[in-house]
């Protein structure tokens, strides 16, 4: 049965027509004569004229009617109730020109066959479809993966049909914290609680959970996975109601889970006022436009429809990345803004102050940096040149040019850092705080922040595919934590703290509790269906192997310095009140650096590091690669260099 079904499925569409066309001949031809010999009892009326003139009659009036209804173009096996409809419609004209034919052809009609007539073809026509639906249903289901859907309501239900018309997965059952849901069907699936899924995991080879609860709150979400972790099963999650709104996603497009879930903690909705105030009609310009966070600037800032958005990016493919994205943001959205995107460093400060110039950039926001601690770390002079005087030019070349606004990206590693690039970072803000007290015309201010979820080098894309790979997962030590936000939210707060600043402002946001490294990563192997090997569980999926802090790597992040820190009117800003250098001061820093740099004198770069005020304590050796490899051939060949007779001598 299941080799001819699948045979009549891959038929072309026009013969599965002509099929169900026959079919349906011989089916109404079955019920009217069936309605005959239920009425009279006898097969004499198959010998009588006027029966099968009637027939005649009928016979095509029903066909037509089902063509017209578009029966014989629904697909079988997505039969739905609109089909039904449309059966019953035919049906009833059948019925209708079955009675007027008896009464205008004058034979002898009892008043039951058109009833008895009904009732078979319905029989036969609806009922025939919907067992061959069934049949296929049930068929396709052995051989797709059984899974449960979590929160039986609209999405559950929008969800669950479309993986019925699918080929992966089969809805199983429902399971919802809803009392009044519970104990109930939908969709011919059955609604349980929480505490049946446990048992049924035992019991059945169900491996996936998908949560279909887009509109719930992420705190709230956040503790049906603190439920569902422990369990080994994997979860998936349907796209947010936003996405699905916008069109950008479909209900069947399931997610991994996403990690801010699990944090919990819920997002404050920008304030409009503040998002547009520096953007809107204006010239913006971002540095390091392609990154992490540069690019979700320029998708927040487009949104905002600046008269212009200059993206001044170094790296050629991440600027045309994310050119083409905001174009596209730019057209479909109907924005009306002009996106500029200009390949170029911000160690040239000829060539940052000739492009604010050139467009008349009104507001800046600085994200370009090198941020990746260890890679800082073998690599001190690109660095410090890129991360202090990078930001220095193209900070002063604002100020030069009379750019309005200047907003800098800096990080939680500039507070009491153990690396250089942290360090680097707190000698960028005391750039600022100086030119700030320099140059009145431009406001300056700086937003100091945790890591971000997705960014590039983050730990959470890291672990996930370490899973996928089967594993280890690798931390750095067991008691690392580190501050975490989305880079939305990031970006947003960036836009809103940089619009509040009057002039040498260092902002904080507030990034809620910090997680432990460790612990994330168990929550993602638990999340993903799998169980974590260790001495308690020697058969368990992935390991989770400690390697040891990196150079510059310190347990913990923080974001202030002291504790003159002030809230703002805005729940997740701060600002704070930090030690400054006079420009002199500065610009003596700043000579000694360049100098230093430019001889690649290493200790003498550490050193100026550690007498500017950043609280810098490095954790570990120097450990500049290029620095090194040279240290060892100067220190080889003068091991190697022959020894001359003065040499070494007593005098």
């Amino acid at each position: 049965m299941n080799q001819l079904l699948d045979y009549v499925f891959k038929l072309p569409r026009r013969w599965k027509r002509v099929i169900s066309l026959l079919l349906d001949v011989v089916a109404i031809t079955v019920a009217y004569w069936g309605a005959w010999i239920i009425r009279v009892d006898t097969d004499q009326v198959l010998f009588q004229q006027g029966n099968w003139v009637l027939l005649g009659i009928i016979l095509p009036v029903t066909i037509l009617a089902f063509i017209k209804f578009g029966l014989y173009r629904a697909v079988l096996r997505y039969m739905g109730v609109k089909v039904a409809g449309s059966i019953l419609a035919g049906i009833g004209i059948a019925t209708f020109a079955l009675v007027l034919a008896g009464f205008f052809t004058g034979y002898a009609l009892p008043r039951t066959v058109p009833l008895l007539f009904a009732m078979l073809l319905l029989i036969f026509i609806a009922g025939s479809r919907f067992l061959v639906r069934a049949f296929v249903a049930t068929s396709g289901r052995k051989s797709r993966e059984k899974v449960v859907i979590y929160g039986a309501g609209s999405a559950g239900r929008q969800l669950a049909h479309a993986l019925i018309h699918g080929n992966e997965y089969d809805p199983f059952t429902f399971i919802d914290d809803d009392k009044n849901l519970q104990n109930t069907s939908v969709l011919g699936r059955p609604v349980y609680s929480f505490g049946h899924l446990k048992h049924m995991l035992n019991e059945t080879s169900i491996k996936q959970v998908l949560l279909a609860m887009p509109n719930i709150p992420r705190s709230q979400r956040s503790l049906i996975l603190a439920k569902l972790e422990p369990l080994k099963v994997e979860v998936k999650s349907i796209p947010a109601m936003s996405d699905l709104v916008s069109g950008d996603a479909s209900i069947d497009q399931l997610r991994e889970v996403a990690i801010e879930d699990l944090l919990g903690r819920e997002p404050v909705a920008p304030d409009v006022n503040l998002m547009g105030k520096n953007i809107t009609d204006k010239v913006v310009m971002v540095t390091g436009a392609g990154g992490s966070i540069g690019s979700e600037l320029c998708r927040q800032i487009v949104l905002q429809r600046p008269k212009e958005l200059v993206l001044f990016e170094l790296s050629e493919f991440a600027l045309y990345s994310i050119d083409s994205e905001l174009n596209k943001l730019v057209t479909k959205h109907n924005l009306g803004v002009v996106i500029k995107p200009i390949i170029g460093t911000v160690q040239k400060a000829n060539r940052v102050e000739t492009v604010m110039r050139t467009f008349g950039v009104q507001t800046v926001y600085h994200a370009a940096a090198y941020k990746h601690v260890p890679l800082v770390e073998y690599n001190i002079v690109e660095g410090v040149r890129n991360n202090v005087f990078g930001t220095y030019y193209t900070a002063k070349a604002a100020a030069e040019v009379g750019v309005e606004r200047f907003v800098l990206v800096s990080t939680d590693k500039a507070v009491r850092p153990t690396n250089i690039m942290g360090t680097s970072k707190r000698v960028a803000e005391l750039a600022l705080q100086a030119l700030a007290k320099r140059y009145e015309n431009t406001t300056f201010c700086m937003v100091r922040f945790g890591n971000v979820l997705g960014s590039s080098g983050s730990v959470v894309p890291l672990f996930r595919e370490q899973i996928r790979k089967g594993g280890p997962v690798t931390v750095t030590h067991k008691d690392i934590t580190r501050y975490f936000m989305t880079i939305p939210e990031a970006s947003q707060l960036v836009i809103q703290a940089g619009a509040m600043g009057k002039g040498g402002d260092v902002f904080v946001l507030d990034m809620g509790d910090s997680v432990k490294i460790s612990d994330l990563a168990r929550k993602m192997i638990h999340l993903m269906g799998l169980e974590v090997r260790d001495l308690n569980n020697p058969e368990g999926d992935i390991e989770v192997q400690f390697t040891g802090l990196r150079p510059g790597e310190k347990l913990y992040e923080e974001l202030l310095i002291g504790d003159n820190v002030e809230a703002t009117y805005h729940p997740r800003i701060m600002t704070a009140q930090e030690v400054s250098l006079e420009w002199d001061d500065f610009q003596d820093l700043l000579a000694a650096l360049d100098t230093s740099c430019h001889s690649f004198d290493i200790p003498a770069v550490q050193k100026l590091l550690l007498s500017a005020p950043t609280g810098y304590q490095p954790s570990s050796a120097l450990c500049d690669l290029v620095w090194q490899g040279t240290e060892e051939k100067v220190s080889k060949k003068h091991l190697e260099s022959p020894v001359s007779p003065t040499e070494g001598s007593l005098h």
